[in-house]
């Protein structure tokens, strides 16, 4: 998969995850199409999805084997890091603990997990 596949299936991840978990009407920014998604979150995007990649390969794919919430941590950590690297001072709630992030966003990053998971297949 190339770099703009893999961040492009983050980015339909996000969405499909967001439409189905976050409670209401989502913020448009959180919905926005691929075409309309910032250069800056294009690049998160695709550096999340390969470090998940990487993982799964070192790990010989047992890394699919970690509970959902290790899933998360695992995607919202990777996140936060590309806030630090894009932004100089990011809004905290790019870069939350997990614990504080609301219980849509962490089924979210579970659900993204699992789709890089499941293109690797």
């Amino acid at each position: 998969m190339s770099q703009v596949e893999g961040a492009r299936l983050f980015r339909e991840a996000w969405i499909a995850g967001v439409r189905e978990h976050f409670p209401g009407e989502p913020k448009p920014g959180y919905v926005t199409p691929w075409e309309d998604t910032p250069d800056w979150e294009r690049q998160a995007a695709d550096a999340v999805y390969e470090q998940v990649r990487q993982l799964l390969d070192v790990s010989a794919g047992h890394a699919s084997r970690l509970t959902s919430e290790q899933k998360s941590r695992f995607v919202a950590t990777c996140w936060t890091a590309q806030m630090f690297k894009h932004f100089e001072e990011p809004k905290p709630g790019y870069v939350a603990d997990w614990s504080d992030l609301p219980e849509w966003q962490r089924k979210t990053d579970a659900d993204i997990f699992e789709a890089v998971e499941k293109s690797l297949k």
